[in-house]
C-alpha cells in the first residue's frame, strides 16, 4: 500500500508541475482575462483530482457575487489555494510571498493576471504593492489573503497579520471570512508531503462589515475577521463530519 502511495504521489507532483507549467503559458498570452480565469479553475480542479481531494464546499447565502470583497482565509496546505479557487465562485486575486514569483512561468502568469507578491519581511513595501493593486480597480474581483501570512503546521490558526485589515479598510470592501479544513490530511507531511485521499472542505462565511472602522483601529478589524474565520472553521468542520 505505502509502495502505491508513494508512486501515486511522485507521479502526481510530476504531472501537476507539468500541468501547471504549461496552463501557464496560456495565461501569460491572454493576461488578466475571462479566458485565464476559466483556465485557473480548470488547473485548480485538475490538481485536486490528482491528489486525490474531494471538495466539499459552502457559501453564505448574504454572499452577493457580484460585489467585490476582501477575501481572508486561514492557510494550512499548498492545497488551500486550489480548493478556494475551485469554489469561489468570483474571480480572486491573491496576495502571495515574493518567493511564488521565482517560479519559472507561473511567477510571469500569476502577475499578468494581477496577483500580488510581496517581501513578508518588509511591511511598507508589502503595503505599497498592495496600493498599488488596489489603485488598479478591482472591478468585481476579490481581493485574497492568507491572513496568517504562512500555513500554520496545527489546527490553531497564527496571529493574523494587519494587511487585510487595512486593504479593507482602504477600498470600502466588506469581508468574507474562508476556511479550510482537511487539505492537511490530503497532503501531509508539509513539503513533499505523500498523497492520502480525502475530503476537503471550504467554507465561505458571513460576510464581515467593515462600517466605523477606521486605519486608527485596525486591530479591531484584524480581531472581528480573526473570530469570523474561527467560525467558518467550525462550520468546516461539520461539513466534514468532525468535531472542531
Amino acid at each position: 500500500m505505502i509502495v502505491l502511495r508513494f508512486l501515486h504521489t511522485i507521479f502526481g507532483w510530476l504531472f501537476i508541475l507539468l500541468w501547471t507549467m504549461f496552463l501557464a503559458c496560456f495565461i501569460v498570452v491572454a493576461g488578466d482575462t475571462e479566458f485565464s480565469e476559466k483556465v485557473l479553475r480548470v488547473w485548480s480542479r485538475v490538481w485536486l483530482a490528482a491528489v486525490g481531494a474531494r471538495v466539499l464546499s459552502q457559501r453564505h447565502p448574504s454572499i452577493d457575487k457580484t460585489k467585490s470583497y476582501v477575501y481572508v482565509s486561514n492557510h494550512t496546505s499548498d492545497l488551500d489555494v486550489p480548493a478556494i479557487l475551485a469554489t469561489a465562485q468570483v474571480p480572486l486575486r491573491f496576495i502571495a510571498k515574493k518567493e511564488l514569483q521565482r517560479i519559472p512561468v507561473f511567477g510571469w502568469a500569476a502577475r499578468r493576471m494581477g496577483h500580488v507578491f510581496i517581501d513578508r519581511k518588509d511591511s511598507r513595501g508589502a503595503a505599497l504593492a498592495i496600493k498599488r493593486r488596489i489603485a488598479r480597480g478591482l472591478k468585481g474581483v476579490g481581493l485574497f489573503f492568507f491572513a496568517e501570512g504562512t500555513r500554520s503546521t496545527t489546527e490553531a490558526l497564527l496571529p493574523f497579520k494587519k494587511g487585510a485589515a487595512i486593504a479593507a479598510i482602504e477600498t470600502g470592501l466588506d469581508c468574507v471570512p474562508i476556511a479550510v479544513v482537511g487539505a492537511r490530511d490530503v497532503v501531509k507531511p508539509k513539503g513533499f508531503g505523500l498523497f492520502h485521499p480525502g475530503p476537503i472542505a471550504v467554507v465561505f462565511g458571513e460576510p464581515v462589515s467593515i462600517a466605523g472602522h477606521t486605519l486608527e483601529d485596525r486591530d479591531a478589524l484584524v480581531a472581528v475577521q480573526r473570530a469570523a474565520v474561527e467560525r467558518a472553521i467550525v462550520e468546516a468542520h461539520a461539513l466534514l463530519g468532525r468535531k472542531s
